[in-house]
């Protein structure tokens, strides 16, 4: 019992260590624009081009099965130093906004290796009390993706109202997610409850959307992915915004903005437990629900920042709250040789998905300002958790879903 709460404790920390790489370069947007004069464009590939990466590298993972066939610590362990290695040389290396991109998406490629292979180890580990467990882990990701804004605000990092070093930041990042990776290396290890390797067969892979009860899993889960990173993504340049425009100072914004993602990690916990009792399709639903109405309120609260934070920090906890039930139903629902696999897949094709929400957003954002409907973009989020409802609608009336939550459904 000892073993794998520490293993849990652990793993958060090195996931959430590891996971500061991905905003890095987003957090510090607002002095990339001052310096070298990017584009709204450039800003978006910056992170698009880690989704790329990560759906890359994920998809080579779930076809090889590497995530089942290897010790998933050392997957999570070389992954993270990998991608600290890359995020770090963008910092110490002067190179043209090509090289960059290729940087960043070695670096999604490689969080591909830290992310599902996580929640594999904690389904190794737990068998009742999963969704908690998968939750706290996905809570640490969100704390560990906001890290980068709330370094970004720091006075120690250049200033307390000015334009901190961006370097800087993703040095200490890449720092951060090196330490993730040794903390891995030396802490972590797979339980007693999932085969620890598993035959090679790249045609499982395929059988996470031909099968009715993961088809309908991963559905809501790609409802949930097509507003969560648009609005991880975007949501702390809009509330930067709304806090200059009030007059604020930027450190305001970027608290904002920080707490805006990080209450994810209440959220997820929050859900984790109560899903384990009253069911995941029931609380994947409800927060699917209460963010997808955030979508609809926020664009009008952008006059009121104090507002629009308040709800930001709602939606930030509700956007992310059913991300990992989704995940702990598929390590329910799929043949348990290749959870590594099917959950690998899973985030492979949601990742997908979000790159073409974080692409469309500010498409949209110019769209609508042109035509005097500035600040509504966030409703094209909705969408999202309509079609996450739906599919846990249908995933419940299955009878393979009394596998989830001990029958809870």
């Amino acid at each position: 019992m000892q073993l794998k709460w520490r293993t849990l404790w652990l793993l958060s920390l090195a996931e959430l260590l590891a996971m500061t790489l991905w905003f890095s370069m987003s957090a510090v947007a607002p002095q990339l624009r001052a310096e070298l004069s990017l584009t709204t464009t450039a800003e978006s590939s910056l992170t698009m081009s880690v989704q790329a990466g990560f759906v890359f590298g994920a998809l080579i993972i779930a076809v090889l099965n590497l995530a089942d066939r290897f010790p998933a610590h050392h997957l999570i362990s070389i992954c993270a130093l990998l991608g600290a290695a890359f995020n770090l040389a963008i910092a110490i290396v002067d190179l043209p906004l090509a090289a960059v991109l290729v940087l960043r998406f070695l670096t999604g490629a490689s969080l591909a290796g830290v992310y599902p292979p996580g929640m594999k180890v904690l389904a190794s580990w737990f068998t009742s009390g999963r969704g908690l467990a998968i939750g706290i882990l996905v809570g640490a990701l969100s704390i560990g993706n906001a890290g980068p804004h709330l370094l970004n605000a720091f006075p120690v990092f250049g200033g307390s109202d000015g334009l901190p070093p961006w370097r800087t930041i993703l040095i200490a990042v890449s720092v951060q997610a090196a330490i993730g990776g040794i903390l891995a290396a030396l802490f972590v290890r797979s339980g007693p409850h999932l085969p620890q390797r598993s035959a090679f067969d790249w045609r499982y892979a395929g059988k996470v959307f031909t099968d009715p009860p993961l088809r309908f899993a991963n559905f809501g889960y790609l409802g949930h992915m097509w507003e969560l990173y648009a609005m991880w993504t975007w949501a702390p340049m809009f509330l930067l915004s709304a806090w200059g425009a009030a007059g604020a100072g930027n450190t305001v914004g970027r608290h904002a903005g920080f707490a805006a993602i990080a209450a994810g990690a209440i959220g997820c916990v929050l859900a984790g437990a109560l899903a384990d009792q009253m069911g995941r399709t029931l609380i994947a639903s409800a927060s699917l629900c209460a963010s997808g109405m955030c979508c609809l309120i926020v664009g009008p609260l952008f006059g009121a920042p104090a507002a629009l934070t308040f709800i930001c920090v709602i939606w930030g906890a509700a956007v992310v709250a059913d991300s990992a039930q989704f995940s702990t139903a598929i390590s329910e629902l799929c043949d348990q040789r290749y959870v590594g696999t099917a959950l690998t897949m899973q985030t492979c094709s949601g990742f997908l998905l979000t790159s073409v929400s974080i692409w469309l957003l500010p498409e949209l954002r110019e769209f609508t300002a042109a035509r005097g409907l500035a600040n509504h973009e966030f409703a094209l989020l909705a969408l999202g958790p309509v079609f996450g409802v739906w599919s846990m609608w249908r995933l419940r009336r299955l009878p393979e879903a009394v596998k989830m939550a001990g029958g809870r459904r």
